[in-house]
């Protein structure tokens, strides 16, 4: 049995205490976390476990395999770290860590030691994204013009980061996994209101054959919106992730160009087709990534949310703030 040590109990923490104490081959043996009420809170949830308010006892302890990090994205790096070094497999709430040089050196060292690090890019393991990817894969939508998403709402206001740290993870993940390919350059404006860190912002993402990625993220929406449509040249895909019963409509419509002699005349016939909307596996997402890390680490294979998928989304994270400061300059990648 992988024995897990879950350090933060805050909003994310119950449910990854759940769901690990719930996979099989794994059990969770320890929490932690330094506020007295989320000490509390464990305590009466979960009677008889081992509560900390030192992460270092629980990284220390010889009574833990693996170590899941549930706290802020500044304290991710140190945490980690001194797990790694402890030799405890790692499983990071996302965004995996606050710059590039530090999710670098995290996957260096594990692979030093022979460890597992899984990034929790919760969003991969839901039936609407893996229904999604053996479309793509399945050639079902040709080939991809543009993937466009939307993840707006009224707050949750972030102290530590900005809304683009806080909510384009999700999606900069899930269009790493669906689409496979790294974008050539990134361009972002956005603007701060309240707190001093932005909380509207917009992402262009740039990739070769004319492929293009657009994120919407914004904390001062009146409506709560998920949005993301995925566009080919044989059908177009709408996925929305707050319709319970119809998450991802295909659109058999599109546009065949039938002249390109020139630009005066060149023609084309609009397609107009059905709507076809795909039965989805309706499973727990971190109940199915739970138990998808107990058996990497059991197997000894690559998460495909590994550290190395984690440096993905900060890379371009750490672009995007460049191109914030700079009112949307280009930045190469």
């Amino acid at each position: 049995m992988i024995r897990m040590g879950v350090i933060g109990y805050g909003y994310w923490g119950p449910n990854i205490v759940r769901n690990f104490s719930n996979a099989e081959g794994a059990g969770v043996v320890a929490i932690c976390d330094n506020h007295p009420n989320a000490r509390t809170k464990a305590g009466k949830a979960w009677p008889g476990m081992k509560i900390y308010d030192d992460c270092d006892r629980l990284i220390q302890s010889p009574d833990v395999d693996a170590v899941a990090v549930v706290t802020p994205v500044y304290s991710h790096y140190e945490l980690a770290k001194k797990a790694l070094e402890n030799g405890k497999h790692v499983f990071v709430e996302k965004p995996f860590t606050s710059s590039v040089q530090q999710a670098e050196e995290l996957i260096e060292l594990a692979e030093r030691k022979n460890l597992t690090i899984m990034v929790d890019h919760t969003f991969l393991f839901t039936g609407a994204v893996r229904k999604i990817k053996e479309l793509i894969d399945g050639q079902a939508l040709g080939r991809l013009f543009y993937f466009d998403s939307t993840r707006v709402n009224l707050g949750l206001f972030q102290h530590d980061v900005n809304v683009i740290w806080d909510l384009a993870p999700h999606d900069l993940a899930i269009m790493d996994y669906l689409i496979g390919e790294q974008p050539e350059a990134i361009s972002a404006t956005g603007q701060s209101h309240l707190n001093g860190k932005e909380d509207i912002a917009f992402i262009t993402l740039y990739f070769k054959n004319q492929f293009i990625a657009h994120f919407n993220v914004n904390w001062l929406s009146p409506v709560k919106i998920r949005q993301t449509l995925i566009s080919g040249d044989k059908k177009m895909l709408v996925w929305n992730d707050l319709d319970a019963d119809q998450k991802i409509k295909i659109y058999d419509k599109g546009v065949d160009v039938t002249s390109r002699e020139s630009i005066y005349e060149l023609l084309v016939r609009y397609r107009s087709g059905d709507v076809w909307i795909p039965r989805i596996d309706g499973a727990e997402a971190l109940q199915v990534e739970a138990g998808y890390f107990i058996r990497c680490i059991q197997n000894g294979e690559k998460p495909m949310n590994d550290g190395n998928a984690g440096l993905r989304v900060v890379r371009i994270l750490e672009a995007t703030n460049q191109s914030l400061k700079n009112r949307g300059e280009l930045i190469h990648v």
